[in-house]
């Protein structure tokens, strides 16, 4: 297919790719911002917390001492286990709404 001299791309002009600069800017700052944020997950009663940044960084975990004293170690791990994955599951929710504030407006595809 010829693109002869005066062919330009159909994306609203000028104004489309200003839109998006913008969006790909606010997307970098809500993602520098998320990397700041922490959820606290607990599991087990409160046997275990985790601490988990905006973008899905564990940041720590703690386990009670009547845990560890339980002498079940599957248990223990069915519980961590348990609590980082609800961690992750929720900084990821975190990150996805609030990205979506950012690219929500513009209808692009995979956003």
């Amino acid at each position: 297919m010829s693109r002869g001299k005066g062919f330009r791309p159909q994306m609203g002009g000028g104004n489309m790719m200003a839109k998006l600069a913008k969006v790909q800017e606010e997307m970098q700052k809500t993602q520098e911002a998320l990397q700041h944020e922490r959820l606290t997950v607990t599991a087990g009663g409160g046997a275990v917390t985790v601490v988990i940044s905006g973008a899905q960084r564990v940041q720590s975990i703690a386990v009670t001492p009547e845990l560890l004293q339980s002498g079940d170690v599957e248990m223990v791990g069915d519980i961590l286990v348990a609590a980082v994955n609800d961690a992750i599951e929720k900084s990821q929710t975190l990150a996805a709404e609030r990205l979506n504030a950012v690219t929500g407006g513009l209808g692009l595809p995979g956003m």
